[in-house]
Order: structure tokens, then sequence, then C-alpha cells
């Protein structure tokens, strides 16, 4: 496969024009509904209550097979991918021969030595083949998916009758291949809001009649389409990071944004453990969340200090209507991430005093995703 640059297109780029969307945002080669006509409050209040429809197409897709395929994803990525059964995925992390990371990814173990991967912006594709030399592997690019991201707790009330997918019987991280309104389709649990959701991938040439036949079927629940805007809003509630966003250093480790959870430093080898094994421990900085005395949200790239000494930085923010807060995603010195320690926020001219918090703000025990009556 070739790792050039390709300019993509979501086939619903027409329903977010019709939406209110000017399309003038992009990310990951696509251009993507950052605004929508809607207040962007009002589509996170439909998520939180009720459900939104997000069009997340502009995810990229890589389908990896062969005989290697196993030994090459767990040389390539930083967790043990033999532990995930078929039917299940995992988020992976990716680091350089630095131990710095390059990109997170999400892996969907189909079953049979298959495998999709779903990335965002970072330096995956350019480590494929790399990594790659020596394996019995293949890679390519899937252009043609579309995915559709229904979040909110009315999710599963809207989808399960149309697919004969035992959606409710369905795990977090689940997924499968079946129909939704008689379409071929693989449906996953999952998303980025910090609410139950459900993603829908399809071929291109299925995408908006799927998208108005989940909207229909949403309307009687309350469910709307909702942009970018909203998704920036749910994930930072959420204390989902994005890569690079919330990684300040050029080369942040896992350890430093609090995914050690990500990483298995018991497997054989993969690309960056030697680096990683020297560098456990030493972190520069800890992941964060502060709550902001302010009444709108902190630019990221703001400066922190701590008994006037510079101690982190803030990396994304949103001011969230539904918790009533300013709320920031930080990298911060290990010693002030103490819950309740005290910092001030230099943003521009102003300053603000903040708190650390418990991350995630919204649904800290993530019941939300993760009901009591399916932990077991």
């Amino acid at each position: 496969m070739t790792s050039a640059p390709i300019w993509r297109q979501s086939i619903l780029n027409e329903r977010h024009r019709e939406l209110g969307s000017k399309l003038e945002e992009t990310w990951n080669d696509m251009a993507i509904p950052q605004h929508y006509a809607t207040d962007p409050y009002e589509e996170t209040e439909a998520v939180r209550a009720r459900a939104g429809l997000f069009d997340v197409s502009a995810l990229k897709i890589i389908n990896v097979g062969g005989k290697d395929a196993l030994a090459f994803l767990n040389q390539l990525v930083t967790a043990d991918i033999g532990k995930v059964p078929a039917g299940r995925s995992a988020i992976a992390s990716i680091v350089g021969d630095d131990g710095g990371l390059i990109d997170d990814v999400l892996i969907y173990v189909d079953g049979d030595g298959a495998f999709r991967l779903s990335h965002g912006g970072g330096a995956l594709e350019e480590a494929l083949p790399l990594v790659a030399e020596g394996f019995e592997v293949a890679f390519t690019r899937d252009n043609d998916v579309h995915i559709l991201s229904l979040q909110g707790p009315r999710a599963l009330d809207i989808l399960a009758p149309h697919t004969p997918f035992d959606l409710k019987g369905l795990p977090y991280f689940g997924h499968g291949k079946t129909t939704l309104f008689g379409v071929p389709v693989s449906l996953a649990r999952g998303g980025y809001s910090a609410e139950r959701g459900y993603e829908v991938f399809c071929a291109a040439k299925d995408a908006i009649a799927l998208w108005d036949k989940i909207l229909e079927a949403g309307k009687p629940f309350g469910a709307m389409p909702v942009s970018w805007d909203c998704l920036d809003i749910v994930r930072v509630e959420g204390a989902l990071l994005f890569f690079p966003f919330d990684m300040p250093h050029k080369d942040t480790t896992p350890f430093e944004v609090l995914m050690d959870w990500s990483v298995d430093l018991s497997k054989p080898d993969f690309r960056g453990k030697a680096a990683l094994v020297a560098r456990k421990g030493t972190e520069r900085t800890h992941q964060a969340g502060l709550e902001v005395l302010a009444a709108k949200a902190i630019a990221p790239g703001a400066k922190i200090f701590k008994d006037g000494a510079e101690v982190g930085v803030v990396n994304s923010t949103t001011y969230s209507r539904h918790l009533m807060k300013s709320l920031a995603l930080v990298s911060l010195r290990p010693d002030v991430t103490a819950l309740g320690t005290g910092v001030s926020v230099v943003d521009g001219e102003e300053s603000f005093e903040a708190n650390v918090v418990r991350t995630p703000f919204y649904d800290p025990m993530r019941l939300r995703t993760h009901p009591l009556d399916e932990r077991g």
C-alpha cells in the first residue's frame, strides 16, 4: 500500500450541508462537519439525554491480514493483541524507537487472521512498512467504509428493533457483522462520547440511506444529527484523549498520559519496548483534569503555575453547560497531580484559579458506558 495522503470525501457531505455545515474544517484528509446550524450545547443535551448521530467516517480504517498478521501487529503495537478474542477490540499505543507515542489505534479482531485498525491523525501508516519487513502480511486502506456513530442512552432502543443482531448482549468493545435495516454492516459498541453508543460500519453506497433511516427511527426518541463541535464537548467531558493534542511532548510516552494499561511489557518484543522499559518511572508530566474557575473555555496551550513555578500546560478544553464548569485536560508535573491541588492557569492576559479533580469529569465511574449489571 502507499502511505501518500489521499484526499477523501464523506458520501454524507450533502446531508451535512443541509444541516448548515460549510465543511471548511478537515481532519485526517477529510472534510468534517465541525459546525451545524443547531446549537452544539443542544446537540450535547441530545447525546446526554437521548441520542445523537455523528458521521465519524474521517477515521481511517486499515485492513490487515496474512499468515503473520498477529505477529506483525504484536511487533507494531504496545498491547498483546493475542489476548483479544475474535469479536472484540482493544485500544493500543504505537511508539517509535524512542518510546514516544506516534499514534493510538483501535484494533478490531475479526478472526481467522483478519484485523481492522481504526486510527486518527498519527503516523500509523508510516510505521506499517517499517515494521512489516520479514512478515507475511498485507495491509490496505479502506477508503470506501463509512462510520455512523449513534451515541446516547436511547441508542440501543433506536437500533435494536432493526437488526437481527443481539445488540443488547453486545459487550463494550464488542463487534460483529450483521444487517441493519436489511443492509450489510458491522456493528460495534463504543464511541467517543462517554455514553452507551454504537458505531455502524457500512459501504459508501449505503451510508446515506442508513443515515436517514437511523434518524427516522430515532425521531420518536428525540434523536438528532450532531456535529464535531458536540463531539469536542462530550469527549472532553468524558476525559477521552485526542492524539496528538493531549500529548504535549514530541516524545510523550504512554505512561505520561496514564495509558499504562495499553502497554504490555511482558511481550517478548515490540517496537520501542527497550525505550519504554528505560523510561518507565521517569515521567516529566502526567495527564490530569482541572476545573477552572472561569465562565468560558480556556485556550489550549495556556500555562499552568503553582507557587510561581510553571508546572504544566493545558491541552484540551471545553465549557460544559451540562456540568456548568470550565474543564481542561492538562499535563502536569507529577508532584502536583494530587486531587484538590490548587493551581493558576494563565490564558493570555488573564489568570484563573483551578483545582485538580478526578477524571472523567462526566460519569466518573463510567456507569454510562459500563452498566453495573454488565460487569459480572
